[in-house]
């Protein structure tokens, strides 16, 4: 009996744990993506390159924090104005 009460409370465990393990991976995934993009964006004004520099800190420091839904929305949004920059979309001289 304690060996199947034991077995359901690790299943129960490792599912509720496995959201915050994704979001975690989310949030590393995005400013690998970042680092990656801006290493080979080439030509970037430097306000942009400042600017995201500073969101991407920001996300650094929500993910130390254990806040994963911060770093999430922040460089979601960081990745965003990357992909608007690579096609011209002239979001280099907006704030982030």
């Amino acid at each position: 009996m304690k060996g199947t009460a034991l077995s359901a409370l690790f299943a129960a465990a490792t599912l509720l744990a496995s959201p915050a393990f994704a979001a975690d991976d989310l949030c590393t995934t995005n400013l690998q993506k970042i680092d990656d993009s801006m290493a080979t964006a080439g030509a970037t004004s430097e306000g942009l390159d400042k600017a995201l520099t500073e969101q991407v800190d920001k996300a650094k420091a929500a993910q130390a924090s254990g806040n994963t839904k911060d770093c999430i929305a922040i460089t979601s949004k960081v990745l965003e104005r990357l992909e608007k920059t690579e096609k011209g979309g002239g979001a280099a001289g907006s704030g982030a």
